[in-house]
């Protein structure tokens, strides 16, 4: 069962990578945004989760801003997860891209993760002020619980 759920989730996560959004292959890091996940559960055909987002310049050294964030998923979402940290490289057309609250809106990618006892998964996302940020995931989700998702995710975040 084990290697089914890895197997499942590499073939998820692969795909998640070659779905990535050209602009995001043609922009610039500008910093990396970790959102700190509450613990969930999936409801079979989607989830909701809030976070706290921050977000860091480009040498993750400084913290810049901070966000309420809010995650939903359309699709499989199966099981429960602990809390988790996600974190994402944020790529723009140019580093003259970012203002204050300029990641503020809604981003929507497609994602894939699962859990049995310890687990994963990534998820690739584009929005933000005129759909001018894409979040790339920088290093797998960590996470803790029993899930399987796949589908398509929303995140939406407002500056505190």
């Amino acid at each position: 069962m084990k290697r089914l759920i890895a197997a499942a989730l590499a073939a998820l996560v692969a795909f998640a990578t070659l779905s990535t959004p050209s602009r995001a292959q043609d922009g610039v890091r500008i910093g990396f945004l970790e959102c700190t996940v509450d613990a969930g559960v999936g409801l079979i055909l989607g989830s909701r989760r809030d976070a706290v987002c921050t977000f860091y310049d480009a040498d993750r050294t400084r913290a810049i801003e901070v966000y309420d964030g809010r995650i939903t998923r359309l699709g499989l979402d199966v099981g429960i997860t602990a809390a988790s940290v996600i974190l994402w490289a944020v790529f723009a057309p140019s580093f003259d891209s970012w203002t204050a609250g300029s990641l503020a809106g809604t981003y929507v990618g497609v994602s894939a993760d699962a859990a049995l006892g310890v687990g994963g998964g990534g998820n690739i996302l584009v929005g933000g002020n005129r759909d001018a940020f894409t979040l790339q995931p920088f290093s797998l989700q960590a996470q803790a619980g029993l899930n399987v998702a796949v589908g398509v995710a929303r995140l939406r975040l407002t500056p505190l």
